[in-house]
């Protein structure tokens, strides 16, 4: 163990690591000023450029972006009010007051110093669960690893929304998604339709990136913001902000060490472990509180622990191949791409590259507050600048980075069908990381699912520890249920004001159109599902039977909660994104009769020009910057765009 730490001392601190790490850090800055985007986007973007690098430098720029995405999204938190990412909701509650006060400098000193503060003690954490878990790890039979994909998927579940019934099957249809292609144990062809891009299944690359990077950039369109609503300026404060940390560093041990724990339960990333942090501290504050109108802790305290979550998040990643959240589920997607499979041999025959991410996540950190700190002034200026503008950009790279999954078209048209279930999701407040963490765990759940009956038949789930995991999954389903009945049962039977205080205080489910779409939608797709799976083997169907029972149960709970009453109707207007939508599916029509480079270099002069009303040299300038990056990246990747008629004349 001594021998794999100095080892991975060595490869952390090589010239070529430390290059990439901070590439990973520059991207993972740019990611995180846009809003909506976060680490699950970046990251997606970021994988087709691993393919044939050296497991250790990949490691490096993936842990560079980890580390600073919750970093990053401070700056568009503070200065706009506007959440970078899910982890960084609570922020805005002081943070953009400490800003329209002219605090601004002073809030973001202070959130970058908690940050890497938290992710050191982050990676400290995730040190000592490494030391402590390991023989847990290697106990662990496929049957336990099994159940506890599970209990992964049970906890995201339960945690995501206002409906259990919503995230149940957001999980499930995550799971029949990844069961699309071959069935591991039979070589069985599944759910493909006939298409030959689907026999080896959707891309991950495609799914991040449709799921949650095109619903945002849509978003962000039909607001056409400017990303700020107030200019607000840094003015002074910055040593004041260190200061605060200082003074403050009780609270920011407390939040980190929180974060860390909380960050290795799948399904309590991101806002869940901000809001507990930011309520932790308003409520163990001493003295004078302006909590909500900028209170310096109200800052301190989720940024500590947001970044120590992204650590604590790689552990049962790492260990168990269960990803702790959405941007862990994308790492570990890239883990698989470089040939590493996480658990037992990332602790033993790859011990030195599981120090190397635990010493890269505590180094980017330092290195990500550092530049956030020394690039704060012009980083502050990037933010003000009209998303409209940099809208063809981003979609330009989306398309960039989806067409290198499998280089086909089909790759694009997969990232428009799946862009319309992430639009639907993100209208109706359906959990799109339940998704996403269903489709990754797919494999893995089905490969330790057909060892376990195929090595201990069905004695396999009657193990000790299996059991135990099994009892935690159905505790995680009953205590919501519980808590709701034994809130009915404290409610006195009174009528008026205590009425209205009662339904207040209870989180109510929400229906809208898109609702019953989605619910409709996933029980037809059951039944053609498992129409299309009922003529397979055993052993070949019955992972996406699963799948498909899980899918169709939440859905007709979730409907039958509403046809009961006991959901709110809300509006969910769907009119506008789908008609962005609907011109992103031209633009690849588009792009597949003249050409990916002269569609790119058209439509973004084009939308600069009439949509971002900017002027002709403007528009000219960033399109030729996108055709020069396009052409680049052809040259030095050796890559092939899709040839249209207008392409091939002009290269």
């Amino acid at each position: 163990m001594i021998d794999a730490l100095v080892a991975s001392l060595g490869e952390v601190f090589r010239a070529s690591h430390l290059v990439y790490m901070g590439l990973g850090v520059m991207i993972g800055l740019l990611v995180g000023i846009i809003p909506g985007l976060g680490g699950i986007a970046g990251m997606a973007l970021l994988l087709p450029f691993l393919y044939g690098m050296e497991p250790g430098l990949a490691l490096g720029m993936l842990m560079g972006m980890v580390a600073v995405i919750p970093t990053g999204d401070t700056f568009t938190s503070v200065l706009m009010g506007i959440p970078g990412s899910s982890a960084s909701q609570a922020t805005v509650m002081d943070g953009f007051p400490l800003a329209k006060k002219g605090q601004a400098a002073r809030a973001l000193a202070s959130a970058f110093l908690s940050s890497l503060c938290g992710g050191v003690i982050g990676a400290i954490v995730l040190t000592g669960f490494i030391l402590v878990a390991r023989p847990l790890v290697l106990a662990f039979s496929s049957a336990e690893l099994f159940v506890l994909t599970l209990l992964g998927l049970a906890m995201v579940a339960v945690l995501s929304g206002d409906s259990l019934f919503k995230g149940m099957a957001a999980c499930g249809l995550g799971l029949l998604a990844g069961a699309i292609g071959t069935a591991p144990a039979t070589g069985e062809f599944r759910l493909n339709l006939g298409v030959e891009y689907l026999f080896d299944g959707i891309p991950l690359i495609v799914v991040g990136l449709a799921i949650f990077a095109l619903p945002e950039i849509v978003d962000l369109l039909i607001r056409r913001g400017s990303i700020a609503r107030e200019q607000t300026s840094l003015g002074h404060g910055w040593r004041q902000g260190i200061r605060d940390v200082v003074d403050n560093r009780g609270l920011v041990a407390k939040c980190a060490g929180m974060g860390s724990l909380i960050g290795t339960i799948p399904g309590l990333a991101g806002s869940v472990v901000d809001w507990l942090t930011y309520a932790f501290a308003s409520k163990t504050a001493k003295g004078e509180k302006h909590f909500g109108q900028g209170d310096i802790r109200g800052v301190i305290a989720p940024e500590s622990a947001n970044n120590a979550c992204a650590c604590g998040a790689m552990v049962p990643t790492l260990l168990f191949g269960v990803p702790g959240s959405g941007t862990a589920a994308i790492f570990l997607g890239g883990l698989l791409l470089l040939g590493l499979e996480p658990g037992v041999s990332m602790i033993t025959t790859h011990l030195d590259l599981t120090y190397t991410i635990i010493w890269s996540l505590a180094l980017a950190n330092i290195l990500g507050a550092a530049l956030c700190l020394m690039l704060a002034r012009p980083v502050s200026q990037l933010t003000r600048i009209p998303f409209v503008l940099l809208a063809p950009v981003i979609t330009t790279l989306i398309l960039f980075a989806a067409f290198q999954a499998t280089r086909s078209l089909g790759d694009w048209y997969t990232l428009v069908a799946v862009g319309a279930i992430g639009l639907l999701f993100k209208q109706a407040g359906w959990s799109r990381p339940a998704f996403l963490i269903g489709f990754v765990l797919a494999p893995g759940a089905e490969t330790y699912f057909y060892q376990s009956v195929q090595f201990h038949g069905m004695a396999a789930f009657l193990r000790p520890g299996v059991i135990i995991i099994l009892g935690l999954i159905a505790l995680a389903f009953s205590l919501p249920l519980i808590k709701r009945l034994f809130q009915r049962r404290q409610q006195p039977l009174a009528v008026g004001a205590d009425v209205n205080r009662q339904t207040a205080d209870t989180p109510v489910p929400t229906f809208g159109k898109i609702d019953l779409v989605l619910v409709v939608g996933m029980l037809a797709l059951a039944a053609a599902a498992w129409y299309d799976v009922s003529g397979m083997s055993m052993i070949g169907g019955i992972f996406p039977m699963l799948a498909i029972a899980i899918m169709a149960i939440g859905a007709l709970l979730a409907g039958a909660q509403a046809w009961k009453g006991q959901a709110t109707w809300v509006s969910q207007p769907i009119g506008q994104p789908l008609t962005w939508l609907g011109g992103l599916l031209a633009l690849v029509v588009v792009a597949s009769l003249l050409g990916f480079i002269s569609t790119a270099f058209l439509m973004t002069l084009g939308f600069i020009r009439f949509v971002a009303k900017a002027r002709w040299s403007a528009a000219l300038l960033i399109a030729i910057g996108i055709g020069v990056f396009l052409l680049g990246m052809q040259a030095l990747l050796n890559l092939h765009y899709p040839m249209g008629w207008l392409d091939a004349m002009l290269f």
